[in-house]
């Protein structure tokens, strides 16, 4: 996924995006530890509450809110190279309609619970006529429909060949094994068992727990449960087992007190005191932020190419010029300046009809005269006149 645009684009992301990118989305164990936190209204005070009780704060690196490639970034966080933003806590997902925090119940129910109503955290209730499967799905039962099997008016559920009723409800099929799955193992379709999910087969040791992501100083005992090694320890919030540490080290974990392990697709940073994500060729020269490893979000003004952020121009730069700056067209081999025009078969900046070009753009008679008048422009325009220079004769002379 590539972002471009503000930085509201991050926080559907990181659907990011993603950070962006959304933020929340599973990356509790990212960029600072949540902590409640206050939210005030006009709302009835059991209301408030509520709200409160599912809204935390979360601290990111104020570099991924740059949308401008020459802006500062100044964050409201712990110091300024963090922000402070609202998220929803760890088990709850902001709903996109009603812009509350709710329960989530992906991880236990592979659809989120449709067909049913999410009760708390990873508690699934399926609707009346619903039930769940062997995935934790909530499925139609007879007479409606039933899984791998055929209903029948009185409601009971008959199953195709291969497959046998579900022990516990006897609502649906699951497929059947002659054999006994091993260990971590289930019957995935007829005659066949694989891991069961959240566990993956290994050639030595058969079906072992996934943990994502890895333990660091520990062993994974079951999905996403880390047990730490002797003297190593987790952090509020985090599941990787690492060293006593003073740094932040998001996105890795703490060898020492002062050193700090990045996941591959992160760089340490010295600012944040964390790893933060890398792309190729810093997006392109800098014109773009990395907001995950490999995805770039673009500044204004440019525009994603590949893994890569490009100046964009919206009027074309013609047969003999390119695009070097946002609306500013290369022309040349001397990448001469050509700012609301286009560049000729002489390496030269052509106008539209009734504008004239001037140092580096095509302006119109009546604005000449604005441009010249003002300090600012005058500035701006004194280093345009040197680059020109160079642009067009300046690599013809040793100085």
């Amino acid at each position: 996924m590539h972002f471009s645009g503000p930085w509201a684009v991050l926080t559907t992301l990181l659907t990011l995006v993603a950070f962006p990118v959304q933020i929340e989305a599973d990356s509790t164990e990212l960029y600072g530890d949540i902590e409640n936190t206050e939210y005030g209204d006009f709302e009835s005070l059991s209301q408030t509450l509520e709200r409160e009780q599912h809204l935390c704060h979360r601290e990111v690196p104020s570099v991924f809110f740059q949308t401008e490639r020459d802006s500062p970034v100044r964050g409201n966080g712990s110091t300024i190279y963090f922000h402070r933003i609202e998220v929803c806590c760890k088990g709850y997902r902001r709903d996109p309609h009603a812009h509350e925090c709710v329960p989530d119940c992906s991880e236990s129910s592979p659809d989120n619970c449709r067909n049913g109503f999410c009760r708390s955290p990873g508690i699934c209730e399926c609707f009346a006529e619903f039930v769940r499967n062997e995935h934790g799905a909530c499925i139609h039962t007879c007479p409606i429909a039933c899984q791998h099997g055929r209903c029948y008016l009185n409601g009971t559920c008959a199953c195709h060949q291969d497959f046998v009723l579900d022990q516990e409800t006897r609502q649906f099929c699951r497929p059947k094994c002659l054999q006994a799955c091993g260990t971590h193992e289930e019957c995935v379709s007829p005659g066949r068992c694989d891991c069961s999910p959240g566990y993956r087969r290994t050639p030595d040791l058969g079906c072992q727990p996934i943990c994502a992501p890895d333990c660091g100083f520990g062993k994974c005992v079951a999905p996403n449960q880390c047990e730490c090694f002797a003297g190593f320890i987790k952090r509020p919030n985090r599941n990787v087992c690492e060293a006593e540490c003073y740094l932040k080290c998001e996105n890795g974990f703490c060898e020492s007190r002062y050193k700090c392990n990045c996941r591959e697709g992160y760089r340490y940073n010295v600012n944040t005191t964390s790893c933060l994500p890398e792309c190729s060729d810093n997006c392109g020269q800098g014109n773009g932020v990395c907001i995950a490893p490999g995805v770039c979000r673009c500044f204004q003004g440019y525009e994603v190419h590949g893994a890569d952020c490009r100046p964009k121009c919206e009027r074309s730069c013609g047969k003999y010029g390119r695009c070097v700056a946002p609306e500013i067209c290369g022309c040349g081999e001397g990448q001469q300046h050509c700012r609301n025009g286009s560049c000729d078969d002489v390496e030269h900046c052509s106008c539209p009809p009734g504008e004239t070009h001037f140092i580096d753009r095509c302006l119109k008679s009546d604005r000449l005269s604005q441009q010249v008048n003002s300090s600012e422009k005058r500035k701006h325009f004194n280093r345009q006149l040197a680059y020109e220079f160079n642009a067009l004769i300046g690599r013809l002379f040793n100085f």
